[in-house]
């Protein structure tokens, strides 16, 4: 059977919204908890092992799935996080290389020893899609699927629409682009953006042809994974990130309600998995 399984992020919930209230970790797996998600991503970038273990209790004691992402900033530094994520009971690990060698010839090999050190480790591995990582440009990406076919991605596209500029209406090669991600990607992220801005507020009228483009992706890109998959969990990360990833005012405080939004994505997805035949 296969089953959708939604989550959110730690780093998104310090604070979850605009009123800056950072919770604690208890209390952060329990809204969590609460609120129906299936986990929570803990973010090695934004945060430590130290966190991550420390809240690693409170997950247990909630329900809550953990999902490791990692920054690794030299090759064999991701082999302890793959260990890590094992124990942790984590279905992957989100990998935001931090080795960037300029050229794709450079990265090829990168990729290949993560992708080698996930085997021997027993921990599956996506790339994200992200901008300052191995990821960051969209062509240099899908040069790295040509090249090698075993690589999976995780797909954030917000970061190809402000690294690219994408204009509406979508140029049909933007589009064909964005397919060949989808088609090698095996999980997602939800946030929307803009050709100039990282993170929209999902509720402003001006944004709503950027909603749009997003969730025709994810529909896209979720019809894709059930197709290429006859049973077990898909995983959509709603990961709406705090200033400033989110837009303030010049009082500092957030334009909008980020743990709502989070949850109106989380319904629409559910709505799009549904419409594809749930969890059949």
């Amino acid at each position: 059977m296969r089953q959708l399984k939604i989550f959110t992020s730690l780093w998104a919930m310090q604070p979850h919204d605009q009123t800056g209230i950072r919770l604690s970790h208890e209390k952060v797996c329990e809204r969590v908890a609460g609120a129906g998600y299936d986990g929570l991503a803990l973010d090695l970038g934004a945060a430590d092992v130290e966190t991550a273990l420390a809240i690693r209790p409170h997950m247990d004691r909630a329900g809550l799935t953990p999902l490791i992402v990692a920054f690794p900033r030299s090759v064999e530094s991701l082999r302890e996080t793959l260990v890590m994520a094992r124990d942790f009971g984590s279905p992957f690990v989100d990998v935001i290389g931090q080795v960037m060698p300029v050229t794709v010839e450079g990265m090829i090999p990168v990729i290949r020893t993560w992708i080698e050190m996930s085997e021997t480790v027993g921990m599956p591995i996506h790339f994200e899609t992200h901008r300052n990582g191995i990821t960051n440009d969209l062509y240099a990406t899908l040069c790295l699927l040509d090249a090698i076919p075993e690589m999976r991605l995780s797909a954030d596209l917000s970061h190809y629409v402000v690294d690219r500029e994408f204009r509406l209406p979508l140029d049909p090669r933007d589009r064909s682009h964005i397919r060949r991600i989808l088609e090698r990607s095996d999980s997602f992220q939800g946030r929307v953006a803009s050709r100039q801005q990282i993170q929209l507020q999902i509720g402003f009228p001006q944004h709503r042809k950027w909603v749009d483009l997003f969730k025709g992706w994810w529909r896209e890109g979720l019809k894709d994974w059930r197709q290429r998959n006859p049973g077990g969990d898909c995983i959509f990360l709603c990961e709406l990130g705090p200033p400033e990833y989110a837009m303030t005012g010049p009082d500092g405080r957030e334009m909008s309600n980020r743990w709502d939004e989070a949850l109106t994505i989380r319904s629409w997805v559910e709505a799009i998995w549904e419409g594809l035949g749930g969890n059949d």
